[in-house]
Order: structure tokens, then sequence, then C-alpha cells
């Protein structure tokens, strides 16, 4: 589902599309994720494991950032702060 141009998660769609498309998968630390955007991920984030999952959802911006860009969260740690992707 095409994000909307002022979309908080837009900025992070378009880091995920840059990577070299030989790299498979990708971990990155809630805090490089939050250097991607224009402001940090939000506290559910941080605390729940569902606002990672790979459902689609119009309404989920959020999600549909690493979707569009052909990766799917593969695990969350939220402890380290940190989440594997991997293409789709």
């Amino acid at each position: 589902m095409k994000q909307p141009e002022n979309c908080k998660y837009t900025p992070f769609e378009a880091y995920l599309r840059k990577l070299a498309e030989t790299k498979q998968e990708v971990i990155l630390t809630f805090e490089q994720i939050d250097r991607t955007m224009p402001s940090p991920l939000p506290k559910s984030a941080r605390t729940r494991l569902n606002w990672w999952d790979n459902e689609v959802h119009s309404g989920l911006s959020h999600k549909n950032a690493w979707l569009n860009a052909g990766w799917k969260v593969d695990s969350v740690d939220l402890e380290k702060e940190r989440v594997r992707f991997v293409r789709s």
C-alpha cells in the first residue's frame, strides 16, 4: 500500500529500498531506525511485539514501510531493541 509522502515512515521505507539487493537480511537497532525518520518510534514499538508483525493493514503505515520496500520482520528483541528484517 502506497504511503502518503508526508508519512513519518516514508523515509524508513526509502532507507530499506536503498539497501543493496544482494543483502538478504539486516539487523537494525531501534536507534538506527529512529535516525532514518523525522521523529522516533512510538513507545508501542518498544513495548509490543505485535507492533512489528507483518500483517498488511491500510491504517498501519509503519508496517507498510517495510512491506512496501520488500522486507519482512523476522524477529524482534524488545529488550535489546533490535529487529531482524529479511527480504520477502
